[in-house]
Protein backbone atom coordinates (compact mmCIF):
# COMPACT_ATOMS: atom_id res chain seq x y z
CA UNK A 1 0.00 0.00 0.00
CA UNK A 2 1.02 3.66 -0.91
CA UNK A 3 1.27 5.52 2.41
CA UNK A 4 -0.23 9.25 2.51
CA UNK A 5 -0.35 11.59 5.17
CA UNK A 6 -3.49 13.97 5.25
CA UNK A 7 -2.94 16.90 6.95
CA UNK A 8 -6.09 18.40 6.51
CA UNK A 9 -8.63 19.05 10.07
CA UNK A 10 -11.04 17.05 10.85
CA UNK A 11 -12.73 19.66 13.13
CA UNK A 12 -14.42 21.56 10.20
CA UNK A 13 -17.04 20.47 7.77
CA UNK A 14 -15.12 21.80 5.19
CA UNK A 15 -12.18 19.75 6.12
CA UNK A 16 -14.06 16.80 6.51
CA UNK A 17 -15.99 16.68 2.81
CA UNK A 18 -12.07 17.31 1.47
CA UNK A 19 -11.05 14.09 3.33
CA UNK A 20 -14.19 12.07 2.33
CA UNK A 21 -13.25 12.63 -1.41
CA UNK A 22 -9.71 11.79 -0.61
CA UNK A 23 -10.98 8.55 0.56
CA UNK A 24 -13.25 7.80 -2.22
CA UNK A 25 -10.57 8.39 -4.83
CA UNK A 26 -8.01 6.13 -2.57
CA UNK A 27 -10.79 3.58 -2.29
CA UNK A 28 -11.72 3.39 -6.27
CA UNK A 29 -8.43 4.11 -7.49
CA UNK A 30 -5.55 3.91 -5.78
CA UNK A 31 -3.80 1.21 -3.21
CA UNK A 32 -3.59 3.99 -0.75
CA UNK A 33 -3.58 3.67 3.22
CA UNK A 34 -4.80 6.82 4.43
CA UNK A 35 -2.89 8.61 7.78
CA UNK A 36 -5.65 11.03 8.39
CA UNK A 37 -4.63 14.59 10.44
CA UNK A 38 -2.04 13.47 12.62
CA UNK A 39 -0.96 16.23 14.86
CA UNK A 40 1.74 16.81 18.33
CA UNK A 41 1.19 17.04 21.44
CA UNK A 42 0.78 20.64 20.59
CA UNK A 43 -2.08 19.87 18.15
CA UNK A 44 -0.42 20.82 15.21
CA UNK A 45 -0.54 19.09 12.19
CA UNK A 46 2.83 17.40 11.76
CA UNK A 47 3.95 13.85 9.83
CA UNK A 48 4.79 11.42 12.30
CA UNK A 49 7.82 10.26 13.82
CA UNK A 50 9.71 7.92 11.60
CA UNK A 51 7.09 7.87 8.86
CA UNK A 52 7.94 6.50 5.59
CA UNK A 53 5.39 7.61 3.12
CA UNK A 54 4.75 7.88 -0.31
CA UNK A 55 2.98 11.54 -0.58
CA UNK A 56 1.10 14.24 0.72
CA UNK A 57 -2.16 15.93 0.80
CA UNK A 58 -1.82 19.47 3.17
CA UNK A 59 -4.04 22.14 4.11
CA UNK A 60 -0.85 24.06 5.34
CA UNK A 61 -2.01 27.06 7.52
CA UNK A 62 1.95 28.41 8.00
CA UNK A 63 4.57 29.01 5.68
CA UNK A 64 6.59 26.85 8.61
CA UNK A 65 4.83 24.00 8.03
CA UNK A 66 4.79 24.26 4.44
CA UNK A 67 8.50 24.54 4.30
CA UNK A 68 8.43 21.71 6.72
CA UNK A 69 6.29 19.47 4.26
CA UNK A 70 8.30 20.38 1.71
CA UNK A 71 11.71 19.44 3.17
CA UNK A 72 10.29 16.06 3.03
CA UNK A 73 11.21 15.92 -0.49
CA UNK A 74 7.73 13.61 -0.72
CA UNK A 75 4.99 14.83 -3.74
CA UNK A 76 3.08 17.29 -1.84
CA UNK A 77 -0.68 18.93 -3.20
CA UNK A 78 -1.92 21.94 -1.19
CA UNK A 79 -5.56 22.46 -0.80
CA UNK A 80 -5.59 25.40 0.60
CA UNK A 81 -4.72 29.20 -0.17
CA UNK A 82 -3.83 30.36 2.85
CA UNK A 83 0.06 29.74 2.33
CA UNK A 84 0.61 30.13 -1.50
CA UNK A 85 3.66 28.29 -3.05
CA UNK A 86 4.09 28.00 -7.16
CA UNK A 87 6.01 25.09 -6.61
CA UNK A 88 3.52 23.32 -5.10
CA UNK A 89 0.47 22.14 -6.96
CA UNK A 90 -2.88 23.40 -5.62
CA UNK A 91 -6.53 22.56 -5.40
CA UNK A 92 -8.47 25.44 -5.17
CA UNK A 93 -12.00 26.74 -4.23
CA UNK A 94 -12.33 28.87 -8.47
CA UNK A 95 -12.93 32.21 -6.33
CA UNK A 96 -14.21 34.38 -9.41
CA UNK A 97 -16.76 31.81 -9.66
CA UNK A 98 -17.64 31.89 -6.02
CA UNK A 99 -18.07 35.78 -6.46
CA UNK A 100 -20.06 35.13 -9.72
CA UNK A 101 -22.65 32.83 -7.92
CA UNK A 102 -22.49 35.11 -4.61
CA UNK A 103 -23.47 38.56 -6.73
CA UNK A 104 -25.70 36.22 -8.72
CA UNK A 105 -27.32 35.23 -5.94
CA UNK A 106 -28.02 38.61 -4.17
CA UNK A 107 -29.14 40.18 -7.11
CA UNK A 108 -31.76 37.90 -7.62
CA UNK A 109 -33.42 39.31 -4.35
CA UNK A 110 -32.94 42.73 -5.44
CA UNK A 111 -29.82 44.03 -3.54
CA UNK A 112 -27.70 46.78 -4.62
CA UNK A 113 -25.36 47.28 -1.61
CA UNK A 114 -22.90 45.02 -0.97
CA UNK A 115 -20.36 43.91 1.77
CA UNK A 116 -17.58 41.68 2.57
CA UNK A 117 -17.10 40.51 6.25
CA UNK A 118 -13.78 38.60 7.77
CA UNK A 119 -12.42 39.80 10.95
CA UNK A 120 -8.57 40.37 10.33
CA UNK A 121 -6.93 36.32 11.09
CA UNK A 122 -3.89 34.21 10.27
CA UNK A 123 -6.95 31.24 9.40
CA UNK A 124 -7.70 32.20 6.04
CA UNK A 125 -6.07 34.07 2.84
CA UNK A 126 -7.86 37.78 0.84
CA UNK A 127 -8.98 35.74 -2.07
CA UNK A 128 -12.41 35.63 -1.48
CA UNK A 129 -12.48 39.41 -0.59
CA UNK A 130 -10.33 40.35 -3.40
CA UNK A 131 -11.91 37.84 -5.93
CA UNK A 132 -15.79 39.87 -4.29
CA UNK A 133 -14.52 43.58 -4.69
CA UNK A 134 -12.90 42.90 -7.88
CA UNK A 135 -16.12 41.13 -9.20
CA UNK A 136 -18.44 44.14 -7.97
CA UNK A 137 -16.23 46.96 -9.18
CA UNK A 138 -16.65 45.28 -12.69
CA UNK A 139 -20.30 46.22 -12.38
CA UNK A 140 -19.31 49.56 -11.04
CA UNK A 141 -21.11 48.41 -7.42
CA UNK A 142 -19.09 49.58 -4.58
CA UNK A 143 -17.58 46.88 -1.95
CA UNK A 144 -17.57 47.81 2.05
CA UNK A 145 -14.93 45.82 3.49
CA UNK A 146 -14.82 45.51 7.26
CA UNK A 147 -11.78 46.76 8.16
CA UNK A 148 -11.52 47.23 12.27
CA UNK A 149 -8.00 48.70 12.57
CA UNK A 150 -6.02 46.00 14.26
CA UNK A 151 -3.22 43.08 13.01
CA UNK A 152 -4.18 39.28 12.09
CA UNK A 153 -3.61 37.28 15.13
CA UNK A 154 -4.39 39.73 17.64
CA UNK A 155 -7.09 38.65 20.04
CA UNK A 156 -9.84 40.43 20.89
CA UNK A 157 -12.50 39.59 23.77
CA UNK A 158 -15.89 38.46 22.27
CA UNK A 159 -17.55 42.44 24.00
CA UNK A 160 -14.87 44.34 22.19
CA UNK A 161 -15.67 42.42 18.88
CA UNK A 162 -19.14 42.70 18.89
CA UNK A 163 -18.70 46.41 19.60
CA UNK A 164 -16.48 46.86 16.37
CA UNK A 165 -19.03 44.91 14.15
CA UNK A 166 -21.92 46.69 15.42
CA UNK A 167 -20.39 50.14 14.66
CA UNK A 168 -19.38 49.13 11.14
CA UNK A 169 -23.12 47.67 10.38
CA UNK A 170 -24.39 50.63 11.74
CA UNK A 171 -22.28 52.67 8.90
CA UNK A 172 -23.23 51.20 6.25
CA UNK A 173 -26.47 51.67 4.14
CA UNK A 174 -29.52 49.66 4.49
CA UNK A 175 -30.33 47.19 3.24
CA UNK A 176 -27.08 45.42 2.46
CA UNK A 177 -26.38 41.93 1.64
CA UNK A 178 -23.05 40.85 3.21
CA UNK A 179 -20.52 38.01 2.26
CA UNK A 180 -18.98 36.53 4.75
CA UNK A 181 -15.80 34.77 4.39
CA UNK A 182 -16.99 31.50 5.74
CA UNK A 183 -19.94 30.23 7.88
CA UNK A 184 -18.45 30.55 11.16
CA UNK A 185 -18.27 34.10 10.81
CA UNK A 186 -21.02 34.17 8.68
CA UNK A 187 -22.76 33.25 12.12
CA UNK A 188 -21.16 35.29 14.20
CA UNK A 189 -22.18 38.35 12.24
CA UNK A 190 -25.85 37.24 12.61
CA UNK A 191 -25.71 36.42 16.41
CA UNK A 192 -23.91 40.21 16.95
CA UNK A 193 -26.96 41.60 14.34
CA UNK A 194 -29.52 39.68 16.50
CA UNK A 195 -28.17 41.03 19.78
CA UNK A 196 -28.00 44.52 18.49
CA UNK A 197 -31.19 44.69 17.50
CA UNK A 198 -30.21 44.67 13.32
CA UNK A 199 -33.10 42.97 11.44
CA UNK A 200 -31.45 39.94 9.70
CA UNK A 201 -32.53 39.63 6.58
CA UNK A 202 -34.80 42.89 6.77
CA UNK A 203 -31.52 45.11 7.27
CA UNK A 204 -28.59 43.01 6.43
CA UNK A 205 -28.66 40.34 4.69
CA UNK A 206 -26.21 37.59 5.10
CA UNK A 207 -24.56 34.86 2.95
CA UNK A 208 -22.02 32.41 4.22
CA UNK A 209 -18.95 31.88 1.86
CA UNK A 210 -18.61 28.28 2.36
CA UNK A 211 -21.23 25.31 3.93
CA UNK A 212 -21.10 24.02 7.44
CA UNK A 213 -24.32 22.37 7.95
CA UNK A 214 -24.03 23.27 12.21
CA UNK A 215 -23.64 26.37 11.69
CA UNK A 216 -25.93 27.30 8.88
CA UNK A 217 -28.66 25.35 10.73
CA UNK A 218 -28.56 26.51 14.51
CA UNK A 219 -27.71 30.19 13.23
CA UNK A 220 -30.39 32.65 14.00
CA UNK A 221 -31.95 33.04 11.31
CA UNK A 222 -30.20 29.96 9.24
CA UNK A 223 -28.13 30.89 7.27
CA UNK A 224 -27.80 31.18 3.02
CA UNK A 225 -24.32 29.92 1.97
CA UNK A 226 -21.84 29.19 -1.04
CA UNK A 227 -21.96 24.96 -1.77
CA UNK A 228 -18.00 24.79 -2.30
CA UNK A 229 -17.19 21.72 -3.90
CA UNK A 230 -14.83 20.25 -1.03
CA UNK A 231 -15.47 16.48 -2.19
CA UNK A 232 -14.29 17.74 -5.78
CA UNK A 233 -11.25 19.75 -4.05
CA UNK A 234 -10.42 16.27 -2.23
CA UNK A 235 -10.53 13.70 -5.10
CA UNK A 236 -8.74 15.98 -7.93
CA UNK A 237 -5.93 17.02 -4.83
CA UNK A 238 -6.06 12.85 -4.75
CA UNK A 239 -5.91 12.76 -8.63
CA UNK A 240 -3.12 14.94 -8.98
CA UNK A 241 -0.81 13.40 -6.20
CA UNK A 242 -1.53 9.95 -7.62
CA UNK A 243 0.02 11.83 -10.79
CA UNK A 244 2.93 13.03 -9.40
CA UNK A 245 3.96 10.23 -7.37
CA UNK A 246 4.20 8.36 -11.05
CA UNK A 247 6.70 10.85 -11.94
CA UNK A 248 4.30 13.10 -13.55
CA UNK A 249 5.38 17.05 -14.09
CA UNK A 250 3.70 19.12 -11.52
CA UNK A 251 0.94 21.62 -13.24
CA UNK A 252 1.97 25.10 -13.45
CA UNK A 253 -0.90 26.54 -12.58
CA UNK A 254 -3.53 25.64 -9.87
CA UNK A 255 -6.52 23.51 -10.10
CA UNK A 256 -9.52 25.53 -9.79
CA UNK A 257 -12.82 23.99 -8.82
CA UNK A 258 -16.14 25.60 -8.92
CA UNK A 259 -18.68 25.98 -6.20
CA UNK A 260 -22.12 24.16 -6.72
CA UNK A 261 -24.50 26.97 -6.23
CA UNK A 262 -26.14 28.44 -3.32
CA UNK A 263 -27.93 27.29 -0.45
CA UNK A 264 -30.63 29.55 -0.38
CA UNK A 265 -32.23 29.85 3.39
CA UNK A 266 -34.17 32.40 5.52
CA UNK A 267 -30.91 34.77 6.03
CA UNK A 268 -30.93 35.96 2.50
CA UNK A 269 -34.77 35.63 1.81
CA UNK A 270 -35.59 39.27 1.21
CA UNK A 271 -36.68 40.85 -1.47
CA UNK A 272 -34.40 44.67 -1.35
CA UNK A 273 -36.79 46.52 -3.77
CA UNK A 274 -38.16 49.88 -2.99
CA UNK A 275 -41.59 49.04 -4.45
CA UNK A 276 -44.51 47.43 -2.54
CA UNK A 277 -46.37 46.18 -5.83
CA UNK A 278 -43.49 44.73 -7.43
CA UNK A 279 -42.22 42.99 -4.08
CA UNK A 280 -45.96 41.55 -3.96
CA UNK A 281 -45.46 40.01 -7.48
CA UNK A 282 -42.22 39.04 -6.42
CA UNK A 283 -43.64 36.67 -3.52
CA UNK A 284 -46.63 35.81 -5.32
CA UNK A 285 -44.48 33.79 -8.18
CA UNK A 286 -41.82 32.79 -5.82
CA UNK A 287 -44.69 31.39 -3.15
CA UNK A 288 -46.76 29.65 -6.75
CA UNK A 289 -44.38 29.87 -9.17
CA UNK A 290 -44.66 25.21 -8.79
CA UNK A 291 -48.55 25.59 -9.95
CA UNK A 292 -47.92 26.63 -13.06
CA UNK A 293 -49.16 30.45 -12.95
CA UNK A 294 -48.90 32.44 -15.81
CA UNK A 295 -48.53 36.21 -15.65
CA UNK A 296 -52.22 37.10 -15.45
CA UNK A 297 -52.40 35.25 -12.06
CA UNK A 298 -49.96 38.09 -11.04
CA UNK A 299 -52.21 40.96 -12.28
CA UNK A 300 -55.30 39.29 -10.40
CA UNK A 301 -53.26 39.83 -7.00
CA UNK A 302 -51.62 42.74 -7.98
CA UNK A 303 -53.12 45.97 -8.46
CA UNK A 304 -51.13 46.99 -11.38
CA UNK A 305 -51.22 47.02 -15.18
CA UNK A 306 -49.33 44.42 -17.30
CA UNK A 307 -47.38 47.36 -19.02
CA UNK A 308 -45.96 48.71 -15.67
CA UNK A 309 -45.89 45.10 -14.23
CA UNK A 310 -43.46 44.55 -17.21
CA UNK A 311 -41.56 47.55 -17.14
CA UNK A 312 -40.35 47.50 -13.39
CA UNK A 313 -39.68 43.76 -13.43
CA UNK A 314 -37.14 44.36 -16.21
CA UNK A 315 -35.56 48.21 -14.51
CA UNK A 316 -35.59 45.57 -11.41
CA UNK A 317 -34.42 42.31 -12.27
CA UNK A 318 -33.55 43.05 -15.96
CA UNK A 319 -36.23 40.04 -16.89
CA UNK A 320 -39.65 40.15 -17.94
CA UNK A 321 -42.15 38.59 -15.17
CA UNK A 322 -42.54 35.43 -17.29
CA UNK A 323 -39.20 34.98 -17.19
CA UNK A 324 -39.10 35.06 -13.80
CA UNK A 325 -41.58 32.39 -13.07
CA UNK A 326 -39.83 29.94 -15.44
CA UNK A 327 -36.83 30.73 -13.64
CA UNK A 328 -38.19 30.23 -10.37
CA UNK A 329 -39.76 26.96 -11.77
CA UNK A 330 -36.24 25.57 -12.74
CA UNK A 331 -34.21 26.69 -9.87
CA UNK A 332 -37.03 24.59 -7.74
CA UNK A 333 -36.53 21.99 -10.41
CA UNK A 334 -32.74 21.57 -9.35
CA UNK A 335 -33.25 20.84 -5.99
CA UNK A 336 -35.99 18.25 -6.76
CA UNK A 337 -33.68 16.78 -9.51
CA UNK A 338 -31.53 15.61 -6.69
CA UNK A 339 -34.11 13.94 -5.10
CA UNK A 340 -33.83 9.83 -6.51
CA UNK A 341 -37.36 9.37 -4.74
CA UNK A 342 -38.81 11.54 -7.03
CA UNK A 343 -38.98 10.63 -11.40
CA UNK A 344 -38.43 13.06 -13.89
CA UNK A 345 -42.28 13.02 -14.76
CA UNK A 346 -42.85 14.08 -10.78
CA UNK A 347 -40.35 16.67 -10.86
CA UNK A 348 -41.75 18.37 -13.71
CA UNK A 349 -45.37 18.06 -12.54
CA UNK A 350 -44.13 19.45 -8.56
CA UNK A 351 -42.50 22.35 -10.66
CA UNK A 352 -45.69 23.34 -12.72
CA UNK A 353 -44.75 22.18 -16.12
CA UNK A 354 -47.79 20.64 -18.02
CA UNK A 355 -45.29 17.40 -19.12
CA UNK A 356 -41.81 15.70 -18.82
CA UNK A 357 -41.03 17.18 -22.43
CA UNK A 358 -41.97 20.68 -22.14
CA UNK A 359 -39.61 20.60 -18.60
CA UNK A 360 -36.88 18.79 -20.10
CA UNK A 361 -36.84 21.54 -23.78
CA UNK A 362 -37.18 24.61 -20.78
CA UNK A 363 -34.39 23.19 -18.40
CA UNK A 364 -31.76 22.51 -22.07
CA UNK A 365 -32.77 26.12 -23.07
CA UNK A 366 -31.62 27.56 -19.66
CA UNK A 367 -29.12 25.19 -18.44
CA UNK A 368 -27.31 23.86 -21.28
CA UNK A 369 -28.40 20.12 -20.16
CA UNK A 370 -31.44 17.92 -19.62
CA UNK A 371 -32.96 16.87 -16.46
CA UNK A 372 -31.79 13.05 -16.96
CA UNK A 373 -27.83 14.20 -17.16
CA UNK A 374 -28.76 16.43 -14.53
CA UNK A 375 -29.58 13.80 -12.35
CA UNK A 376 -26.54 12.05 -13.55
CA UNK A 377 -24.37 14.25 -12.70
CA UNK A 378 -25.62 14.57 -8.98
CA UNK A 379 -25.48 10.99 -7.86
CA UNK A 380 -21.56 11.04 -9.66
CA UNK A 381 -20.95 14.04 -7.62
CA UNK A 382 -22.24 12.23 -4.26
CA UNK A 383 -20.21 9.09 -5.55
CA UNK A 384 -16.84 11.46 -5.37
Amino acid sequence: LKQIAVLVETDSSSGCRIIRGIANYAERNADWHLVIDPRDHNHRPILPDAWHGDGIIARPTSQQQLDMLRGSGLPLVNVDALVADQRIPSVLTDEAQLAEVALGHLLDRGFREFAYFAPPSLEYSKRRRDAFAARLERDGWPCHVYKPGYRAGRRLGWGEQQRRVERWIRKLPHPIAILAVDATRARQLAEICQLAGIRVPDDVAILAGNHDELMCDVSTPPLSSINVASERIGHDAAHALSQLMTGAAPPLDPLLVPPRGVNSRQSTDLLAIDDEEIVDALRFIRNNAHRGIVVEDILRQVPISRRSLEIQFRKYLGRSPAREIRRVQLERSRDLLARRELSITEVALACGFASPSHFSKCYRAHYDTTPYRERGSHAARLSI
